[in-house]
């Protein structure tokens, strides 16, 4: 999935980010805001992960993503 689509529909994602990474909180998801660096910042801070760690998490996590994702509920 395009990551700039990601961080146009950020709101509509964040459920399945917290799904992902629990320790995530919303003023986390809040400063997050959609921009993947910060995301990544944020999982490494929460979860002691090392950046190649992280990096491969993150990857994956994109490789799932799809249209349900971004479909109201």
């Amino acid at each position: 999935m395009n990551w700039d689509r990601m961080q146009g529909n950020w709101k509509q994602l964040t459920g399945r980010v917290k799904e992902q990474w629990g320790k995530l909180t919303d003023d986390d998801l809040d400063v997050i805001a959609g921009r993947r660096d910060q995301l990544a910042g944020k999982i490494q801070e929460r979860y002691g992960c090392a950046k190649d760690d992280v990096e491969k998490q993150l990857s994956s996590w994109e490789r799932k993503a799809d249209e349900s994702w971004f479909m109201k509920q």
